[in-house]
């Protein structure tokens, strides 16, 4: 079980097996002989262990800790509830990233602990994308994101502790009450437990939701647009016609004053 436990709240946090060997002063090559069975840890090393991810020793040894989803939420971080994250992988372990499309964010309000819900999700593969830590891809809707379209796909990295949410960084949000929605964040949990939610469209009033609302968080780590960038022959062809428009109308303004 302690195996078991130890990779599964390893990944909860997506830490990287050196990441959380640094963490808890041990070597990588150790991680990997815990998480496979070949060894176990000191005392010592489990208490640090138990201690990192806020559960107890007894429930780190003797309970499987990935079994507890009835509710969607595993062990308090930092005061916060932290949400169970639902994976799926290859047969290698590799974690695929999911897509939510804009048809399935409903369902995904209500299914994200599902692991059923979330291997039937697209999956896509980025090979260029950081490969540390989990990583989903949302299809995000409406105009609050200007420039960014409706119909753009934001890949976000899975924020397990809430106190790490950066101020004015994009973030996708998956909330009880509003479904997913794609925003900067101002992190005010500190001051009375809510995330202010801020769109690039300054048409759009910034509000504040409670963190008990909240039930995941996503660093915006790559936006995928469909719209095309113009050409630059097109675009150096607007400038010109626009360095044209220009220069007539000054013409035309210095022949106004000659007139007059």
């Amino acid at each position: 079980m302690i195996a078991k436990n130890i990779k599964y709240l390893r990944k909860l946090q997506g830490l990287t097996q050196g990441e959380f060997a640094d963490k808890i002063g041990i070597n990588r090559p150790a991680v990997g002989s815990y998480e496979e069975g070949r060894a176990e840890p000191k005392i010592a090393t489990l208490q640090k262990i138990a201690l990192l991810f806020n559960v107890s020793l007894d429930a780190l040894i003797a309970d499987d800790l990935s079994d507890q989803t009835t509710n969607g939420i595993a062990k308090d971080i930092e005061g916060k509830k932290l949400r169970i994250l639902s994976i799926a992988t290859d047969k290698e372990d590799k974690e695929y990233i999911q897509l939510v499309p804009q048809k399935a964010s409903a369902g995904y309000t209500n299914g994200y602990a599902d692991p059923q819900f979330i291997e039937e999700l697209p999956q896509l593969y980025l090979p260029m994308l950081d490969q540390s830590g989990t990583h989903r891809a949302f299809e995000i809707k409406g105009d609050s994101m200007l420039p960014l379209p409706s119909g753009a796909i934001v890949v976000g990295k899975y924020i397990a502790n809430w106190n790490e949410i950066k101020n004015e960084r994009p973030y996708v949000i998956v909330t009880q009450s509003e479904g997913t929605v794609y925003k900067r964040i101002q992190n005010k949990i500190y001051d009375d437990g809510t995330l202010m939610l801020v769109s690039d469209n300054e048409n759009y009033t910034p509000y504040p939701v409670s963190v008990e609302d909240v039930s995941e968080v996503w660093e915006a780590r790559m936006v995928i647009s469909s719209p095309l960038p113009k050409p630059v022959q097109e675009e150096a062809t607007s400038v010109q016609n626009l360095t044209q428009l220009v220069m007539k109308l000054q013409k035309e303004i210095t022949e106004i004053k000659k007139k007059v």
